[in-house]
């Protein structure tokens, strides 16, 4: 099948959800093989959000223009499918909806409040604004850290957050970060919820005495901010670096693609696919500004978790399939982890599955997580959060429900906590 460049000019200048007018969620039941391979090699202008394997359907949005084609391509192939959506700006609207109902029924809150709603997703400008007011409140252990600008100018803001400012290196260092992917909605709460309870309702001191923490609530501030904005798009992944194309047409590198391990290796140099690696290793600013934390703290850092959505999983290196040395301890950790989350899950969530990235969902190179364990991080991980879909009222992947965003925080810091105590009983001598 082939896919004509005359695509490019989809998704200019529309009103809001517009340009999403008429396109179809598919979900597809791959049965061999080579199914597998046709689903997951999928590219522009196909938007694959959730890569199919044998035990798994995959997910795919398709633009209007080429929905019938598709069709027509799954038949020919015999590959079963069901449109679990049929026009996915009825959902987009319906997210809207949602939030717009929640925020109407909120009463004005004093300037200094530190609560958090947790039926609502903060903007960048809104995340500022807390990380800058808990910093202020708790100056004798939050430290709000710039860690350089956005492609387009905004600040990569993150909290150090320590009982003893840092300053106790026999201490160990647990890193997460949030919105690597602009559309990823849901992984914000999980960094939110995790400064909550470390810093403002602290039920696990320990947490704080026995560990320094880094918190990157938006790890791509440009991107992050294009699905917020009337003229944006919602389902924007990428950063915003320009075009290569006449009229800054397909703009965008996958920052989680764009790291110093593998590069372009199992990644797309299409600048228009959803997976473009960008033009060298740290090119874009989002991934050097994260490289340079992972270094300053090197040699302290031992859990890094970079937190995506969707799919219930925990996955670590390397993405070729390669295991790492400890590969043994870091799935311990990682069953550990998922165990906690699924104590407290929602019910009609599946349990996480637990395994190397490449070997139970894709191999992908250029990550987060992979340069992770490449900075001698003993511990790195994706985390995958579930996608909603709720009793009642249908919500898809990337789109959230507000009644899911407080359950994703508190369910997925039971996770890190997990992490947290699993590094503890490995310093102290326990065996895996």
């Amino acid at each position: 099948m082939r896919w004509f460049v005359c695509t490019l000019l989809l998704g200019y200048a529309f009103a809001k959800h517009e340009e999403y007018d008429g396109s179809a969620l598919f979900s597809v039941k791959v049965q061999n093989m080579d199914q597998v391979d046709y689903f997951n090699t999928l590219d522009y202008p196909f938007d694959i959000w959730q890569y199919a394997s044998l035990m798994r359907n995959g997910m795919v949005l398709v633009a209007k223009t080429y929905v019938q084609l598709f069709q027509n391509e799954l038949n020919a192939k015999g590959i079963e499918f069901v449109i679990e959506s049929e026009n996915i700006k009825e959902l987009l609207e319906l997210e809207d909806q949602l939030f717009a109902e929640k925020a109407r029924s909120k009463s004005v809150r004093a300037v200094d409040d530190l609560t958090i709603n947790w039926d609502k997703i903060y903007n960048l400008t809104e995340v500022n604004d807390y990380l800058q007011k808990v910093a202020n409140a708790y100056p004798n252990v939050v430290t709000l850290v710039n860690a350089g600008k956005s492609v387009e100018g905004r600040d990569i803001n993150y909290l150090k957050i320590s009982s003893t400012n840092f300053q106790d290196t026999s201490k160990p260092i647990i890193f997460i970060e949030t919105l690597l992917h602009a559309r990823e909605w849901v992984t914000l709460p999980a960094s939110l919820y995790a400064i909550d309870k470390l810093v403002v309702n602290v039920n696990d001191q320990d947490l704080i005495d026995n560990y320094d923490w880094i918190v990157l609530p938006v790890a791509n501030p440009d991107g992050y901010e294009f699905t917020h904005v009337p003229d944006g798009n919602r389902f924007w992944r990428k950063n915003r670096r320009a075009g290569v194309f006449p009229g800054n047409l397909c703009l965008g590198v996958d920052l989680n693609r764009n790291f110093d391990i593998n590069f372009s290796q199992d990644s797309s140099n299409f600048a228009c696919s959803e997976t473009y690696h960008g033009p060298s290793a740290f090119s874009e600013l989002e991934t050097s500004a994260i490289r340079d934390i992972l270094h300053e703290y090197e040699g302290r850092i031992e859990l890094f978790i970079d937190i995506h959505s969707f799919g219930s999983m925990i996955l670590y290196g390397w993405g070729t399939g390669q295991l790492p040395s400890n590969a043994f301890e870091i799935h311990a950790a990682g069953l550990r982890m998922a165990e906690a989350i699924d104590a407290v899950k929602m019910e009609y969530n599946r349990n996480y599955r637990v395994g190397n990235s490449a070997l139970i969902l894709y191999r992908a190179s250029g990550s987060a997580m992979d340069y992770g364990l490449a900075a001698n991080i003993p511990l790195s991980y994706v985390y995958e959060l579930p996608g909603f879909r709720g009793v009642g009222q249908t919500i898809f992947g990337f789109l959230v429900h507000p009644d899911f965003i407080e359950q994703a925080g508190m369910e997925t810091w039971e996770g890190l906590k997990a992490g947290a105590n699993f590094v503890t009983r490995v310093r102290s001598g326990y065996q895996v």
